[in-house]
């Protein structure tokens, strides 16, 4: 056997009945190149502490010694050990393993069963239902010596699901629980869950709570009251308005046309730059450019909602309502993009520059208390740009808000009969200039005009081909980056 240098040792090293193997770990050993650190376990890191090591490299090492296991109870929530090293595996048997820097606690219990999720290698790890039932098991035991979260952090997890999913993806939950206690004997576990998420649920009406976030749901969610402030500032600026009114045409050649563009600038306006050409392609194809797959996506997604006459007839009459609509029309919109969660609120805080949105734990409670204004505008024009500048403000999602207030604010014209309002490429400082007026200024005037201006350019999309719209477009110089021209158009002042 030729000497063994450093580079080619992984820092993690399991014991084996193989004989070849066995000979190298021993040659590895003679040479000094590993060192044991816990039964079977060797490493080739020869510097620091076994624990350090150890928990680095917990998944592997559990994988390896206790195959087909399954990460449950708190820690198919938590994904990781305690700070303390507690980490909780349903097996074929119960046993505590102590290990430099980790507690093993085995549990003897059912295996994976269909929509458990394969972890690391053969190590599972328990679906969301079976948590949660995991987790309302009896327990003696207290902090993280405990197999289960206290409760009031499993009420803290239900409602984060409602922000991220609303009422209907804790629902989803609970069903799947449902299906699953009886398979699994944990019918009394699923009792204690459904009354949790009917406490949750159930708004003013239950004493039962005890985390300070699930209280608060109960008294009515909490909201950004600054925001409110702005969005009261907007709505005071529309409301009694008369505003023009742009008829669209009615054939349905020009609508997928103004669809096409609509959401061909929608997405240039984020970024994702394709040239008509490409974009033309993409949507004739229904087929992602091979480079460009998520890009493709966003344009495909996009223009599948706003080029639906249907979907773009529907206006929420609730507040229920408006979150799931949102919700859903994103997950149509970035559902290629798994890691920005499609279809689901964000579950930590964002920002653009200097700018910080809405704090991820107050997004229900500032939309559901910005859309009570939303409900009083009469006017299409005002309800959609108030519609508009609350999605975009609040900045619900992780990606693809502005995208989604976009459409949102032109189903409200689409759902009249009324001309979209594009906002080109050209235009974009101007679009931009008057929202950071409104967020930093609550100067509400300008955004308004900047809408009118953009309504009425978008009223003089008439074409029926996007070949003839696009001629159009280019006189206006709709194409240009805001320092190259000005938007123009037949009849501007």
């Amino acid at each position: 056997m030729g000497k063994i240098t450093p580079s080619k040792v992984q820092e993690i090293i399991f014991a084996s009945s193989e004989k070849k193997e066995s000979k190298r770990i021993t040659a590895l050993r003679k040479e000094k190149l590993i060192r044991k650190i816990a039964p079977r376990i060797y490493t080739s890191n020869l510097e620091e502490e076994p624990a350090v090591i150890i928990k680095r490299n917990w998944y592997s090492i559990l994988a390896n010694l206790f195959p087909n296991a399954l990460l449950s109870h708190r820690s198919a929530l938590e994904f990781k050990p305690t700070p303390q090293g507690h980490i909780y595996l349903t097996y074929s048997y119960s046993s505590n393993v102590l290990l430099p820097g980790l507690s093993v606690h085995l549990l003897k219990g059912s295996g994976p069963i269909e929509g458990d999720n394969p972890f690391f290698e053969n190590l599972f790890a328990s679906q969301e239902a079976r948590a949660f039932l995991e987790n309302l098991q009896e327990t003696r035991k207290k902090g993280e010596a405990s197999k289960s979260l206290p409760i009031s952090e499993i009420e803290e997890k239900l409602d984060t699901i409602i922000r991220a999913r609303g009422e209907k993806g804790l629902n989803t939950l609970r069903d799947k629980a449902r299906e699953i206690s009886t398979g699994l004997e944990m019918q009394k576990e699923f009792k204690k869950l459904n009354q949790l998420i009917s406490d949750l649920l159930a708004t003013g009406k239950s004493k039962n709570l005890t985390s300070p976030v699930a209280v608060a749901r109960s008294l009515g969610e909490p909201f950004d009251p600054t925001r409110i402030q702005l969005f009261e500032r907007l709505y005071e600026a529309l409301a009694g308005k008369v505003f023009s009114e742009h008829k669209a045409l009615g054939s349905l050649s020009n609508y997928k046309t103004v669809a096409f563009f609509e959401g061909y600038f929608s997405n240039y306006i984020e970024g994702t730059k394709f040239t008509v050409g490409e974009a033309k392609e993409i949507i004739r194809t229904e087929t992602p450019l091979p480079a460009r797959d998520e890009d493709s996506h966003d344009i495909l997604g996009t223009y599948r909602i706003v080029s639906s006459k249907k979907e773009m007839s529907v206006c929420p009459g609730t507040a229920t309502e408006f979150l799931d609509l949102m919700r859903n029309r994103h997950a149509v919109l970035l559902q290629s993009r798994t890691s920005k969660k499609p279809g689901e609120f964000k579950n930590r805080n964002n920002r653009a520059g200097n700018t910080e949105f809405v704090d991820w734990t107050l997004v229900n409670g500032t939309l559901k208390k910005g859309f009570e204004w939303y409900a009083l505008l009469r006017d299409p024009f005002a309800k959609a740009v108030y519609m508009m500048f609350l999605v975009s403000e609040v900045h619900p999602f992780l990606d693809g808000n502005g995208r989604i207030a976009r459409v949102m604010m032109n189903a409200e014209l689409s759902s009249k009969g009324l001309s979209k309002i594009i906002i080109p490429t050209v235009y974009r400082e101007d679009y931009m200039g008057a929202l950071r007026k409104l967020t930093r200024q609550q100067m509400a005037e300008p955004y308004i005009h900047m809408m009118t201006r953009a309504y009425e350019f978008s009223s003089t999309l008439v074409q029926s081909s996007i070949d003839e719209m696009e001629q159009y477009l280019e006189m206006c110089d709709a194409f240009k980056e805001p320092t190259e021209g000005k938007l123009k158009w037949m009849g501007a002042q």
